[in-house]
């Protein structure tokens, strides 16, 4: 198995962990050709979220992700990480 194939792999798992955890507006996997990491991301915006729960903060941390910084907005929270 590929390094890629096993990163999308994560980045697919931390999606559907946050969807089904958090409330959100919208959760997405984006290629690394799609994203403007350059790398395979996750982007989520959470619902009525003033920071990022620590539930969002456990699965990118059990998925090896690194977050990256995004402003938030009114009351949602984006989060942005890579693996």
């Amino acid at each position: 198995m590929s390094c890629t194939v096993e990163e999308r792999r994560r980045v697919r798992r931390g999606a559907r962990v946050i969807r089904d955890e958090v409330a959100t507006e919208s959760v997405g996997v984006l290629a690394p050709s799609a994203s403007q990491f350059g790398k395979w991301a996750l982007d989520a915006v959470l619902r009525g979220a003033d920071l990022v729960p620590p539930e969002v903060l456990r699965e990118l941390a059990l998925a090896g992700s690194t977050l990256q910084l995004t402003p938030s907005q009114a009351e949602y929270q984006h989060v942005a990480a890579t693996v």
